[in-house]
């Protein structure tokens, strides 16, 4: 089965989760909304009623299947990949963790819009520097160090132990936004976090993330994705 992502053509944002897990299982697929007339086909998606249409992109068409958000389409596409434990204890612990990641990046798309998105940056400047100074000092540690604390204790090199899951790559993706939106302040905090830091090496170095990462198909960090570099909030 050839599966269909749809999200938008020029930002890594929540889709980047998805082609991270398609990217590693090897999986057939296309990135629809870059296509020719991918647009068109994905807002017309998302207009259908009477039906099951998904309320935003990303959303993945498998088959007969529409599967929207990004933890939900990492729920399917573990378990039919490799990517996520057999027991059902385990997916759902996975998929627990996963909502928890989409916490987190929905704090740190606030950072830069804490007013929210219907303004531009330079109308909300000032509240933004608040917020990135209160997102390092409280939010970050809290959340960064939940995940270090399950690496220390998974005994093995994953979260979950030695497999590699979809939580994994996420992990990955988020030391990876941190490092392009806040350089500096990534960079003073990564001593506190070594196990994520090898997790993130770890994931980079894996055959098919590492050919994702030096090919087109990954686009590249801008500023009108979630993980966006203003210089004045890494001061």
């Amino acid at each position: 089965m050839r599966y269909e992502l749809y999200y938008w053509p020029t930002i890594q944002g929540r889709g980047e989760y998805v082609r991270l897990a398609l990217e590693e299982a090897g999986a057939d697929y296309v990135d629809a909304a870059r296509k020719e007339r991918g647009m068109a086909a994905m807002m017309r998606t998302m207009e259908v009623r009477g039906r099951t249409p998904p309320f935003a992109p990303p959303f993945l068409k498998a088959g007969k299947l529409v599967i929207g958000q990004t933890a939900n389409i990492l729920f399917y596409l573990g378990s039919r990949h490799g990517l996520a434990p057999k027991a059902e204890a385990g997916r759902l612990w996975v998929h627990q963790l996963q909502l928890t990641i989409a916490d987190f990046v929905l704090e740190v798309h606030d950072t830069h819009h804490p007013l929210g998105p219907s303004l531009y940056y330079e109308d909300q400047r000032s509240e933004a520097k608040k917020r990135s100074a209160e997102f390092w000092k409280e939010r970050v540690p809290k959340f960064l160090g939940y995940f270090e604390a399950l690496l220390e204790e998974s005994g093995g090199g994953f979260v979950t132990g030695r497999r590699l899951t979809y939580v994994d790559l996420s992990l990955f993706q988020i030391v990876e936004g941190l490092r392009y939106a806040f350089p500096k302040r990534t960079k003073a905090f990564e001593h506190q976090i070594p196990g994520l830091v090898g997790l993130h090496d770890r994931v980079a170095s894996r055959p098919n993330i590492k050919a994702y990462l030096s090919s087109g198909r990954r686009i590249a960090f801008n500023e009108d994705g979630m993980f966006r570099h203003y210089a004045e909030l890494d001061a």
